[in-house]
């Protein structure tokens, strides 16, 4: 898989490598801004991150001129879902930031977890 403009992306990024090409994964969805694929520890029977395709490091980081990125970020989601099996029954969208969160790869992905019924307040 390849599509992330070189330009936009960082070379020491694990998820940016993926975008290259440089580091396999298991493909969901594919759209012009973004990239979904496996998580490769899932905690649910569906778990999926969607990814943009250029290198934003967390949510914390978005700006205004952002919204298209985020946007498209959750239209993927939704299809993420609807492909699944899981938009009817439901699904959780979840965006960690820093470290106290568990963002182990500083590179925007959104997590879409389903499959199963969530627990609240999250375990």
């Amino acid at each position: 898989m390849t599509g992330g403009d070189a330009a936009q992306l960082a070379s020491d990024c694990l998820f940016c490598r993926v975008l290259l090409g440089d580091v396999g994964s298991t493909e969901v969805m594919s759209t012009a801004g973004t990239y979904a694929f496996r998580d490769i520890n899932p905690v649910a029977p569906v778990h999926v991150l969607v990814i943009p395709r250029r290198h934003i490091p967390h949510a914390g980081d978005l700006r205004p001129e952002d919204a298209d990125v985020l946007a498209e970020m959750m239209r993927t989601a939704k299809d993420v879902a609807v492909a699944e099996g899981v938009g009817e029954s439901g699904y959780r969208l979840v965006l960690n930031v820093g470290a106290d969160a568990l963002n182990t790869v500083p590179h925007l992905h959104l997590h879409v977890l389903g499959g199963r019924k969530m627990e609240w307040p999250p375990g």
